[in-house]
């Protein structure tokens, strides 16, 4: 090992304790000293992208780290790599293979300036190479419905789906959040749909799938090109946001983020809350997501109820010729069926069956009938985990840290469990969600808080007041 290599060696161990592993893995590890020449360290990496990055975002420091390592660094230079031409045998004669194709992000990201248009064919072409979470081919713009309630966030999404390759963008990232059934999924879909339909890349994820392919980019060591993959799109759509759990995978997708943004590329993000109110994302995320154009897609109200009731219909009359439901009907429907749509998908299916195996005429006496189950009580104020959490804490004189700590004295227990037992009753979280937002615990712990507080409160009226009491505070 060369001096220069050997200092090269030590700088790259102080850069990776200085921004940490993921960091560093994400956009240190692949540098290679190839020469230091005149006072400057000539620097290899693999692909356009990371030089462009690196020279954007860390070149400075680089230098300044290996200068402190051997004097003579003043600056760094960063080139491209060029993978060794492979040698054949043909007959006796050697052939040399031709060099392989530039990826399309080198060709595509220059600099940081967003990629370079190209033609709708070359686009499909790459575009299968991009496997994302599947699109419902339904989902589109001509089957969403507009309303008060989704005027905004409509008007926002088609904005992003007209706009032409090389236009600025507006509102980036666009944050679109809403309750269940309110028609989050539909807009990213339609969004993507026509995005896609116009020429550019785009690619479409849950939350779910990105972590899933993450992981397996990770355990097959093609996390680069994983990344490499995402940045090289004009719009990244990612839905159930809330549902992205871990560290490393935040961080990930943090550094995405970034990529896209600062290349002026289109990031759409959907959850079911606001980013100020993802209590499991990282702080450093919900803020960059804050930073661009938030909406929120409100209830339904009754108009736009009824305009989906007659939609749904007619799609179930396309295959039960003989189904007909009344406009008095609808109009009851849409009425006592509030919550989301598809509390009114349930709606018509309950109608065309009683219809169809009973044969009985649909008014709205067999509706009352039919669905007086699924008529809810007015959606009661939205709670979250973290304030359960801390009015337990103040009401039991403890911290909140103590209730999120490992401790076991009956001091903590308690108010750890009732806290446990409140999140599961007053929000739509799942017990593994809970067990997360708890330390990390299993969800197993979860259920038996949960089992224990219900079967104490039944035979313990003190612990029944006390719950019933925070419960109100919640709700205020």
């Amino acid at each position: 090992m060369t001096e220069g290599e050997a200092a090269w060696r030590k700088a790259s161990e102080r850069l990776r304790a200085e921004f940490g592993d993921d960091v560093y893995a994400s956009w240190f590890a692949r540098l290679v000293l190839d020469r230091i020449e005149d006072g400057v360290a000539h620097l290899t990496v693999p692909t356009r992208f990371l030089k462009s990055w690196i020279q954007s975002h860390y070149a400075d420091r680089i230098a300044a780290v290996f200068g402190e390592e051997r004097s003579d660094v003043t600056r760094i230079a960063l080139g491209l790599r060029v993978a060794a031409p492979k040698l054949a045998t043909n007959g006796g004669d050697v052939v040399t293979s031709p060099a392989p194709r530039e990826p399309f992000l080198d060709r595509a990201a220059q600099a940081g300036a967003a990629p370079a248009s190209h033609s709708g064919s070359n686009r499909t072409s790459d575009h299968q190479r991009l496997p994302g979470s599947p699109l419902d081919r339904r989902l589109t713009f001509d089957t969403f419905l507009v309303g008060r309630a989704n005027q905004l966030a409509y008007a926002a999404a088609l904005q992003v789906a007209n706009a032409k390759a090389g236009d600025p963008v507006t509102f980036n990232p666009l944050v679109i959040h809403a309750a269940v059934g309110l028609g989050k999924t539909h807009l990213l879909q339609a969004t993507a749909h026509a995005v896609e339909a116009s020429g550019r890349r785009v690619m479409y994820l849950t939350a779910e799938k990105f972590m899933f392919d993450f992981v397996a980019s990770l355990k097959g060591q093609t996390a680069l090109a994983f990344k490499e993959k995402l940045r090289a799109i004009d719009l990244l759509v990612i839905d159930d946001l809330q549902f992205l759990q871990g560290k490393v995978v935040q961080q990930e997708f943090g550094h995405t983020l970034n990529a896209l943004l600062d290349g002026r590329q289109q990031v759409i993000v959907a959850a079911d809350r606001a980013p100020s109110e993802l209590e499991g994302v990282d702080e450093r995320l919900r803020s960059r997501l804050a930073g661009g154009l938030t909406l929120e897609m409100g209830s339904l109200d009754e108009e736009l109820r009824a305009k989906i009731l007659v939609e749904r219909v007619a799609a179930a009359r396309a295959v039960h010729a003989k189904f007909d439901v009344p406009s008095e009907v609808i109009a009851y429907v849409a009425k006592i069926i509030t919550a989301n749509g598809r509390d009114l998908d349930g709606a018509v299916n309950r109608l065309l069956a009683h219809n169809t195996l009973t044969g009985a005429p649909i008014t709205v006496e067999m509706a009352e009938t039919a669905l007086r189950d699924l008529v809810r009580q007015v959606e009661p104020k939205r709670v979250k985990i973290e304030d359960i959490q801390r009015i337990v804490a103040k009401h039991y004189n403890v911290s909140r840290a103590d209730v999120l700590s490992s401790r076991r004295t009956q001091t903590v227990v308690r108010p750890r469990q009732v806290a446990m037992y409140l999140s599961k009753q007053m929000t739509l979280r799942s017990l593994p969600e809970i067990g997360r937002r708890f330390g990390g615990r299993d969800h197993t712990t979860v259920l038996h808080a949960v089992r224990k507080i219900d079967d104490l409160a039944k035979r313990d009226q003190t612990l029944s007041d006390e719950i019933e009491l925070i419960r109100r505070m919640l709700l205020e």
